[in-house]
Protein backbone atom coordinates (compact mmCIF):
# COMPACT_ATOMS: atom_id res chain seq x y z
CA UNK A 1 0.00 0.00 0.00
CA UNK A 2 1.49 3.60 -0.95
CA UNK A 3 0.46 6.34 1.65
CA UNK A 4 1.13 9.80 0.96
CA UNK A 5 1.89 11.16 4.52
CA UNK A 6 0.93 15.52 4.43
CA UNK A 7 1.98 17.74 7.39
CA UNK A 8 3.18 21.48 6.80
CA UNK A 9 6.34 20.64 9.29
CA UNK A 10 8.29 17.77 8.06
CA UNK A 11 10.62 18.20 11.25
CA UNK A 12 10.36 17.03 14.83
CA UNK A 13 8.12 20.49 15.87
CA UNK A 14 5.21 19.55 18.48
CA UNK A 15 2.53 16.62 18.68
CA UNK A 16 1.01 16.34 15.29
CA UNK A 17 4.53 15.78 13.48
CA UNK A 18 5.19 12.80 16.41
CA UNK A 19 2.25 11.50 15.56
CA UNK A 20 2.89 11.71 11.74
CA UNK A 21 6.00 10.64 11.78
CA UNK A 22 5.92 7.81 14.17
CA UNK A 23 2.31 6.06 12.55
CA UNK A 24 4.19 6.32 8.96
CA UNK A 25 7.17 4.59 10.52
CA UNK A 26 5.19 1.71 12.02
CA UNK A 27 3.83 1.55 8.50
CA UNK A 28 6.89 1.14 6.89
CA UNK A 29 8.01 -1.64 9.33
CA UNK A 30 4.69 -3.31 7.60
CA UNK A 31 5.72 -2.98 4.28
CA UNK A 32 3.87 0.00 3.36
CA UNK A 33 5.38 2.88 1.44
CA UNK A 34 4.84 6.29 2.99
CA UNK A 35 6.14 9.42 0.87
CA UNK A 36 5.56 12.94 2.45
CA UNK A 37 4.77 16.49 1.26
CA UNK A 38 4.92 19.74 3.36
CA UNK A 39 7.18 22.86 3.73
CA UNK A 40 10.96 23.08 2.65
CA UNK A 41 12.92 22.94 5.54
CA UNK A 42 16.96 23.00 6.86
CA UNK A 43 15.51 20.67 9.83
CA UNK A 44 13.24 18.22 7.80
CA UNK A 45 13.62 14.82 7.98
CA UNK A 46 10.70 13.16 5.95
CA UNK A 47 10.96 13.27 2.14
CA UNK A 48 9.24 12.74 -1.15
CA UNK A 49 11.08 11.12 -4.20
CA UNK A 50 10.03 13.91 -6.55
CA UNK A 51 12.18 16.18 -4.00
CA UNK A 52 9.03 18.85 -4.05
CA UNK A 53 7.90 20.93 -1.36
CA UNK A 54 6.53 24.28 -0.79
CA UNK A 55 8.36 27.37 0.19
CA UNK A 56 8.75 27.95 3.65
CA UNK A 57 5.84 29.82 5.08
CA UNK A 58 5.84 30.99 9.13
CA UNK A 59 2.19 32.20 9.43
CA UNK A 60 3.34 34.24 13.41
CA UNK A 61 6.20 35.67 12.07
CA UNK A 62 4.31 37.68 8.53
CA UNK A 63 4.12 41.15 8.69
CA UNK A 64 1.55 43.00 6.81
CA UNK A 65 4.64 44.61 4.36
CA UNK A 66 4.91 41.11 2.81
CA UNK A 67 2.34 41.60 0.53
CA UNK A 68 1.85 38.12 -0.70
CA UNK A 69 1.14 36.48 2.32
CA UNK A 70 -2.45 37.05 3.09
CA UNK A 71 -3.17 35.40 -0.29
CA UNK A 72 -0.37 32.07 0.23
CA UNK A 73 -2.08 32.05 3.68
CA UNK A 74 -5.65 31.51 2.01
CA UNK A 75 -5.13 29.42 -0.97
CA UNK A 76 -1.46 28.47 -2.72
CA UNK A 77 -1.17 27.56 -5.92
CA UNK A 78 2.00 25.74 -5.28
CA UNK A 79 0.88 23.41 -3.01
CA UNK A 80 -1.21 22.47 -5.38
CA UNK A 81 1.01 22.50 -7.99
CA UNK A 82 3.86 20.70 -6.23
CA UNK A 83 1.99 17.86 -4.94
CA UNK A 84 0.10 17.41 -8.11
CA UNK A 85 3.46 15.92 -9.13
CA UNK A 86 3.95 13.78 -6.30
CA UNK A 87 0.42 12.66 -6.63
CA UNK A 88 1.54 11.83 -10.79
CA UNK A 89 4.65 10.20 -9.40
CA UNK A 90 4.10 8.38 -6.45
CA UNK A 91 0.33 7.38 -7.33
CA UNK A 92 -0.93 6.70 -3.79
CA UNK A 93 -3.70 4.43 -2.35
CA UNK A 94 -4.39 7.41 0.01
CA UNK A 95 -3.85 11.12 0.89
CA UNK A 96 -3.44 11.24 5.00
CA UNK A 97 -3.66 14.76 5.60
CA UNK A 98 -3.05 16.24 9.12
CA UNK A 99 -2.32 19.80 9.72
CA UNK A 100 -2.48 22.01 6.28
CA UNK A 101 -4.06 25.17 7.18
CA UNK A 102 -2.23 28.66 6.24
CA UNK A 103 0.98 27.34 4.93
CA UNK A 104 -0.12 23.91 2.61
CA UNK A 105 -3.71 25.48 2.78
CA UNK A 106 -6.96 23.16 1.61
CA UNK A 107 -6.07 24.07 -2.34
CA UNK A 108 -4.87 20.48 -2.00
CA UNK A 109 -7.60 18.88 -1.26
CA UNK A 110 -8.88 19.74 -4.54
CA UNK A 111 -6.17 18.36 -6.68
CA UNK A 112 -5.71 15.34 -4.34
CA UNK A 113 -9.54 14.51 -5.18
CA UNK A 114 -9.28 15.30 -9.08
CA UNK A 115 -7.32 12.24 -9.27
CA UNK A 116 -9.88 10.46 -7.49
CA UNK A 117 -7.57 9.67 -4.50
CA UNK A 118 -9.58 9.13 -1.30
CA UNK A 119 -8.39 11.23 1.63
CA UNK A 120 -8.24 11.25 5.57
CA UNK A 121 -7.40 14.08 7.89
CA UNK A 122 -6.16 13.78 11.53
CA UNK A 123 -7.46 16.50 13.50
CA UNK A 124 -5.48 17.59 15.73
CA UNK A 125 -7.09 20.65 16.73
CA UNK A 126 -10.47 22.33 15.99
CA UNK A 127 -9.53 24.05 12.86
CA UNK A 128 -12.19 23.26 11.04
CA UNK A 129 -14.57 25.38 12.79
CA UNK A 130 -12.27 27.78 14.73
CA UNK A 131 -9.86 29.68 12.99
CA UNK A 132 -7.63 30.11 15.46
CA UNK A 133 -7.81 26.35 16.18
CA UNK A 134 -7.78 26.39 19.57
CA UNK A 135 -10.92 27.74 21.15
CA UNK A 136 -9.16 29.85 23.25
CA UNK A 137 -8.34 33.35 23.34
CA UNK A 138 -4.43 33.38 24.84
CA UNK A 139 -4.37 37.13 25.41
CA UNK A 140 -7.91 37.16 27.07
CA UNK A 141 -7.03 33.78 28.78
CA UNK A 142 -10.42 32.88 27.83
CA UNK A 143 -12.05 29.28 26.11
CA UNK A 144 -13.94 30.83 23.64
CA UNK A 145 -16.56 29.57 21.36
CA UNK A 146 -17.99 32.61 19.41
CA UNK A 147 -17.57 31.29 15.98
CA UNK A 148 -20.14 28.63 16.76
CA UNK A 149 -23.20 29.13 13.57
CA UNK A 150 -19.46 29.80 11.56
CA UNK A 151 -19.57 33.88 12.85
CA UNK A 152 -16.44 33.78 11.81
CA UNK A 153 -16.63 37.57 11.69
CA UNK A 154 -15.63 37.09 15.96
CA UNK A 155 -12.60 36.00 15.19
CA UNK A 156 -11.87 39.73 13.60
CA UNK A 157 -13.46 41.22 16.01
CA UNK A 158 -11.97 39.29 19.64
CA UNK A 159 -8.55 39.68 17.46
CA UNK A 160 -8.04 35.59 18.21
CA UNK A 161 -5.20 34.54 16.17
CA UNK A 162 -2.20 36.21 18.36
CA UNK A 163 -4.23 39.14 19.19
CA UNK A 164 -3.43 40.81 15.59
CA UNK A 165 -6.52 42.03 13.77
CA UNK A 166 -4.75 41.20 10.07
CA UNK A 167 -4.07 37.98 11.03
CA UNK A 168 -7.82 37.41 12.28
CA UNK A 169 -9.43 38.81 9.66
CA UNK A 170 -7.32 36.21 7.16
CA UNK A 171 -8.10 33.55 9.19
CA UNK A 172 -11.87 34.52 9.41
CA UNK A 173 -11.68 35.15 5.65
CA UNK A 174 -10.06 31.34 4.71
CA UNK A 175 -12.45 29.74 7.28
CA UNK A 176 -15.78 31.41 5.53
CA UNK A 177 -14.39 30.67 2.34
CA UNK A 178 -13.81 27.43 2.56
CA UNK A 179 -17.27 26.57 4.31
CA UNK A 180 -18.90 28.19 1.75
CA UNK A 181 -17.20 26.32 -0.93
CA UNK A 182 -17.92 23.13 1.36
CA UNK A 183 -14.09 22.28 0.59
CA UNK A 184 -14.08 20.30 3.26
CA UNK A 185 -16.71 17.95 2.16
CA UNK A 186 -14.19 16.54 0.23
CA UNK A 187 -12.14 14.92 3.07
CA UNK A 188 -13.70 10.79 3.40
CA UNK A 189 -13.02 10.36 6.37
CA UNK A 190 -12.32 12.57 9.70
CA UNK A 191 -9.97 11.08 12.49
CA UNK A 192 -10.92 12.58 15.83
CA UNK A 193 -8.39 11.77 18.70
CA UNK A 194 -11.19 12.05 21.84
CA UNK A 195 -14.84 12.46 22.01
CA UNK A 196 -14.80 15.81 23.35
CA UNK A 197 -13.76 17.51 19.73
CA UNK A 198 -15.81 15.22 17.47
CA UNK A 199 -18.62 16.26 19.60
CA UNK A 200 -17.52 19.72 19.61
CA UNK A 201 -16.93 19.68 15.77
CA UNK A 202 -20.70 18.24 15.18
CA UNK A 203 -21.81 20.96 17.83
CA UNK A 204 -20.11 23.91 15.30
CA UNK A 205 -22.45 21.71 12.47
CA UNK A 206 -19.98 19.19 10.96
CA UNK A 207 -21.34 15.70 9.75
CA UNK A 208 -21.07 13.31 12.60
CA UNK A 209 -20.86 9.93 10.76
CA UNK A 210 -17.98 11.04 8.57
CA UNK A 211 -16.05 11.59 11.89
CA UNK A 212 -14.48 8.75 13.76
CA UNK A 213 -12.56 8.66 17.76
CA UNK A 214 -9.40 7.16 18.20
CA UNK A 215 -7.74 7.74 20.77
CA UNK A 216 -4.03 8.63 20.27
CA UNK A 217 -1.65 5.51 20.56
CA UNK A 218 1.80 6.06 22.76
CA UNK A 219 5.36 4.03 21.69
CA UNK A 220 6.23 1.47 23.78
CA UNK A 221 9.87 1.40 24.43
CA UNK A 222 10.15 1.96 28.11
CA UNK A 223 6.80 -0.19 28.90
CA UNK A 224 9.08 -2.67 31.26
CA UNK A 225 11.49 -0.14 32.65
CA UNK A 226 11.97 0.11 36.54
CA UNK A 227 12.09 3.95 38.02
CA UNK A 228 12.64 4.56 41.55
CA UNK A 229 9.83 6.77 42.36
CA UNK A 230 11.26 10.12 44.10
CA UNK A 231 9.75 12.66 46.23
CA UNK A 232 8.84 15.14 43.68
CA UNK A 233 5.36 15.94 41.39
CA UNK A 234 6.53 16.84 37.57
CA UNK A 235 4.96 18.85 35.10
CA UNK A 236 6.19 18.76 31.94
CA UNK A 237 5.11 20.43 28.38
CA UNK A 238 4.97 24.10 26.90
CA UNK A 239 5.16 26.79 29.81
CA UNK A 240 1.64 29.21 28.70
CA UNK A 241 -1.19 30.00 29.92
CA UNK A 242 -3.60 28.25 29.19
CA UNK A 243 -1.65 25.20 30.30
CA UNK A 244 -2.05 26.43 33.96
CA UNK A 245 1.16 27.21 35.27
CA UNK A 246 0.18 29.98 37.42
CA UNK A 247 -2.71 27.76 38.95
CA UNK A 248 0.19 25.02 39.63
CA UNK A 249 3.24 27.64 40.91
CA UNK A 250 0.49 29.05 43.41
CA UNK A 251 -0.12 25.59 44.71
CA UNK A 252 3.34 24.97 44.88
CA UNK A 253 4.12 27.95 46.83
CA UNK A 254 1.49 27.15 49.25
CA UNK A 255 2.58 23.37 49.80
CA UNK A 256 6.09 24.02 50.90
CA UNK A 257 7.00 20.74 51.59
CA UNK A 258 6.41 19.05 48.26
CA UNK A 259 8.87 19.24 46.14
CA UNK A 260 7.92 20.16 41.90
CA UNK A 261 9.62 19.69 38.93
CA UNK A 262 9.06 21.99 36.10
CA UNK A 263 10.56 21.13 32.51
CA UNK A 264 9.25 22.46 29.57
CA UNK A 265 9.89 26.56 27.45
CA UNK A 266 7.61 28.95 26.60
CA UNK A 267 6.38 32.11 26.99
CA UNK A 268 5.75 31.94 30.97
CA UNK A 269 9.64 30.92 30.88
CA UNK A 270 10.80 33.95 33.27
CA UNK A 271 7.41 33.47 35.46
CA UNK A 272 8.55 29.60 36.50
CA UNK A 273 12.39 31.02 36.52
CA UNK A 274 11.36 33.70 39.15
CA UNK A 275 9.03 31.13 41.19
CA UNK A 276 12.22 28.62 41.44
CA UNK A 277 14.54 31.47 43.22
CA UNK A 278 11.37 32.78 45.13
CA UNK A 279 10.61 29.00 46.69
CA UNK A 280 13.47 26.21 47.43
CA UNK A 281 10.24 23.62 46.58
CA UNK A 282 10.23 24.39 43.07
CA UNK A 283 12.89 23.41 40.95
CA UNK A 284 12.68 24.71 37.25
CA UNK A 285 15.17 22.17 34.83
CA UNK A 286 14.53 23.70 31.31
CA UNK A 287 13.22 22.28 28.93
CA UNK A 288 14.24 18.16 28.21
CA UNK A 289 14.05 15.59 25.82
CA UNK A 290 14.98 11.77 25.17
CA UNK A 291 16.04 10.11 28.23
CA UNK A 292 16.60 12.87 30.56
CA UNK A 293 12.86 13.36 29.95
CA UNK A 294 11.77 9.65 30.41
CA UNK A 295 14.17 9.42 33.88
CA UNK A 296 12.08 13.13 34.87
CA UNK A 297 8.71 11.58 34.20
CA UNK A 298 9.38 7.88 35.68
CA UNK A 299 10.77 9.30 38.64
CA UNK A 300 8.34 11.38 39.41
CA UNK A 301 5.21 10.21 42.00
CA UNK A 302 2.86 12.38 39.64
CA UNK A 303 2.83 14.13 37.01
CA UNK A 304 0.06 17.50 36.99
CA UNK A 305 -1.69 18.73 34.03
CA UNK A 306 -3.38 22.08 34.92
CA UNK A 307 -4.37 22.47 31.89
CA UNK A 308 -7.55 25.32 31.55
CA UNK A 309 -8.47 25.10 27.72
CA UNK A 310 -9.93 22.09 25.61
CA UNK A 311 -7.46 19.73 25.49
CA UNK A 312 -7.17 17.23 22.97
CA UNK A 313 -5.18 14.00 23.64
CA UNK A 314 -2.96 15.18 25.63
CA UNK A 315 0.64 13.19 25.08
CA UNK A 316 2.13 14.36 28.33
CA UNK A 317 -1.00 11.54 30.02
CA UNK A 318 -0.01 8.68 27.82
CA UNK A 319 3.76 9.42 28.36
CA UNK A 320 3.34 9.17 32.06
CA UNK A 321 0.63 6.25 31.82
CA UNK A 322 4.00 4.72 29.70
CA UNK A 323 6.42 5.21 32.66
CA UNK A 324 3.92 3.67 35.99
CA UNK A 325 3.09 7.40 36.83
CA UNK A 326 -0.25 8.59 38.02
CA UNK A 327 -1.51 11.90 36.28
CA UNK A 328 -3.43 14.61 38.16
CA UNK A 329 -5.42 16.76 35.44
CA UNK A 330 -7.69 19.07 34.83
CA UNK A 331 -11.62 18.08 34.13
CA UNK A 332 -11.71 19.78 30.94
CA UNK A 333 -11.63 19.03 27.04
CA UNK A 334 -10.36 15.30 26.23
CA UNK A 335 -8.58 14.38 29.53
CA UNK A 336 -11.17 13.16 31.14
CA UNK A 337 -11.38 10.20 28.64
CA UNK A 338 -7.38 9.37 29.36
CA UNK A 339 -7.85 9.68 32.95
CA UNK A 340 -9.77 7.49 35.45
CA UNK A 341 -10.31 9.61 39.09
CA UNK A 342 -8.84 7.54 41.77
CA UNK A 343 -8.09 4.82 39.72
CA UNK A 344 -4.93 5.65 37.36
CA UNK A 345 -4.77 9.61 38.36
CA UNK A 346 -6.72 12.49 39.70
CA UNK A 347 -9.14 14.91 38.18
CA UNK A 348 -9.76 18.40 39.65
CA UNK A 349 -11.73 21.67 37.97
CA UNK A 350 -9.54 23.50 35.72
CA UNK A 351 -8.09 26.95 37.96
CA UNK A 352 -9.27 25.66 41.19
CA UNK A 353 -6.33 26.07 43.27
CA UNK A 354 -8.07 23.92 46.32
CA UNK A 355 -9.09 21.21 43.96
CA UNK A 356 -5.66 20.81 43.15
CA UNK A 357 -4.05 21.14 46.06
CA UNK A 358 -6.39 18.20 47.55
CA UNK A 359 -5.92 15.95 44.72
CA UNK A 360 -2.06 16.40 45.67
CA UNK A 361 -2.07 15.45 49.56
CA UNK A 362 -4.51 12.73 48.86
CA UNK A 363 -2.16 10.89 47.17
CA UNK A 364 1.18 11.80 48.69
CA UNK A 365 -0.65 10.89 52.24
CA UNK A 366 -1.83 6.98 50.51
CA UNK A 367 1.22 5.23 49.22
CA UNK A 368 -0.98 2.27 48.96
CA UNK A 369 -3.23 4.55 46.53
CA UNK A 370 -0.20 5.40 44.93
CA UNK A 371 1.80 2.35 44.05
CA UNK A 372 -2.03 1.02 42.64
CA UNK A 373 -2.68 3.82 40.50
CA UNK A 374 0.68 3.62 38.98
CA UNK A 375 0.25 -0.48 38.48
CA UNK A 376 -2.79 0.59 36.69
CA UNK A 377 -2.06 3.21 34.59
CA UNK A 378 0.92 0.71 33.27
CA UNK A 379 -2.13 -1.53 32.55
CA UNK A 380 -3.15 0.79 30.10
CA UNK A 381 -1.11 0.83 27.62
CA UNK A 382 -2.80 -1.90 25.61
CA UNK A 383 -5.59 0.70 24.89
CA UNK A 384 -3.32 2.83 23.43
CA UNK A 385 -0.35 0.98 21.46
CA UNK A 386 0.41 1.64 17.72
CA UNK A 387 -1.24 -1.87 16.99
CA UNK A 388 -4.13 -1.29 18.17
CA UNK A 389 -4.24 2.59 16.55
CA UNK A 390 -3.27 1.09 12.90
CA UNK A 391 -5.94 -1.83 12.90
CA UNK A 392 -8.69 0.46 13.57
CA UNK A 393 -7.47 3.14 11.11
CA UNK A 394 -7.60 0.21 8.20
CA UNK A 395 -10.79 -0.32 9.55
CA UNK A 396 -11.11 3.15 8.36
CA UNK A 397 -9.46 3.77 5.45
CA UNK A 398 -10.02 0.07 3.25
CA UNK A 399 -13.44 0.61 2.89
CA UNK A 400 -12.27 3.87 0.71
CA UNK A 401 -9.92 1.97 -1.15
Amino acid sequence: MKILMVNKFLYNRGGAETYAFELAQYQQSLGYEVQFFGMEDPQNIHFNEVGLYTKNLEFKGFSVSQITYPFRIIYSNEARKKIRKILNNFKPDYVHLNNINFQLTPSIIYEIKSFGIPIIQTLHDFQLVCPNHMMYREHDDVICEDCKGRNYKMCFKNKCIHGSRVKSLLGAIEGRLYYNLKTYEKIDSFISPSRFLKNKMVEFGEDEKNIHVIHNFIKRDYEYAYFEKKDYILYFGRLSVQKGIRTLLEVAKELKDVQFVIAGGGELEEEVVKASQEASNIKFVGFQTGENLINLIGKAKLSVLPTQWYENCPMSILESFMLGTPVIGSEIGGVPELIRNEIDGFLFEPKDKNGLKEAILKALRDDDLLKSMSKSAKERLEDFSIESYHDKLMDIVKPLL
